[in-house]
């Protein structure tokens, strides 16, 4: 039974490819860049959240924890995650779920079973399952299983991916998708390592051989300021999107800071927290400077 670690089942999906989807976002990333608005996706093991707003100060978690992570000083709950092995036992206990496990092992064919039960909104909008994360071709067997599954019950099937593996992985994974929707964050592999920790020299191999296998391409840049909000980066990468051969898209995504939740849920620092949206009038002109390049731009 192939079997895999994910975090949620979203439901009604409009944002992760065409038609009303349902996306499965999988753990584990290859990737750490500071804007990520899917903390609880990069790191490939469960992981304990801790929501402080909803603790009710019961002390259960005292009680159950084996590790003595928890304790409380003044009646303020205090987590101490150097203590803390994810076993979950103080979130089975909490009620309040001010403390949630992230995370969980599913079967293909439990995935599966989920996705089918929409089929009919799929097949009336042009939809169908995504799988995104983190990334699923760090999990390559469980993706390739529930995309084959889905594709033999005629469900459109697609990825979102960094790209950021050894092409042997994406040619199996192609042979099961009908869609692959990636980014291309910078082209300067300097300034991609020093964003994302990696540098970007396979993810564009990767991008060329894809769009000469034949599968549609969505080319992906997330818009952040500081990072890549200026002619030259955008230009750059469109002019790179513009040779590539195939049924190949551009989209520029408007970064948020909406995850300073997330972040503080698990003990992390977001980097991004600070960081102010583009506004509309700059992904205009992005999107308007990278359709020179003559290609279909869109932007959210």
């Amino acid at each position: 039974m192939t079997t895999g670690t994910i975090t949620d089942i979203q439901r009604f999906s409009i944002h992760d490819g065409p038609g009303i989807r349902t996306t499965v976002f999988l753990k584990g990333c290859n990737q750490r860049c500071f804007w990520c608005h899917n903390p609880e996706t990069l790191d490939s093991k469960p992981q304990l959240q801790y929501f402080a707003d909803r603790c009710i100060g019961c002390g259960a978690c005292v009680e159950r924890c084996p590790q003595g992570a928890h304790t409380f000083v003044e009646g303020v709950h205090r987590l101490d995650r150097t203590r803390c092995v994810a076993c979950g036992a103080c979130a089975d206990t909490c009620y309040a779920r001010a403390l949630v496990m992230v995370g969980e092992t599913k079967s293909a064919d439990e995935v599966v079973d989920v996705i089918i039960r929409d089929r009919a909104f799929y097949e009336t909008s042009g939809g169908g399952v995504t799988l995104s994360g983190g990334d699923p071709m760090l999990q390559l067997e469980f993706s390739e299983a529930v995309l084959a599954r889905c594709r033999d019950a005629g469900i459109h099937t697609a990825i979102e991916t960094a790209a950021n593996v050894p092409w042997e992985r994406l040619e199996r994974i192609i042979a099961v998708s009908d869609l692959v929707m990636m980014d291309i964050k910078h082209m300067d592999s300097d300034r991609h390592q020093a964003f994302t920790g990696v540098p970007n020299e396979r993810i564009l191999a990767n991008a060329r051989r894809l769009s000469e296998n034949g599968v549609p391409l969505i080319i992906r840049t997330p818009i952040v300021p500081g990072v890549n909000d200026d002619k030259e980066s955008i230009g750059a990468i469109a002019a790179f999107v513009s040779e590539l051969p195939g049924e190949v898209s551009y989209e520029l995504l408007r970064f948020h800071a909406m995850a300073t939740a997330k972040y503080d849920s698990l003990g992390m620092v977001y980097e991004a927290a600070t960081i102010q949206a583009p506004t509309t009038e700059d992904m205009a002109r992005l999107t308007e400077g990278a359709r020179t390049w003559g290609l279909a731009v869109r932007h959210s």
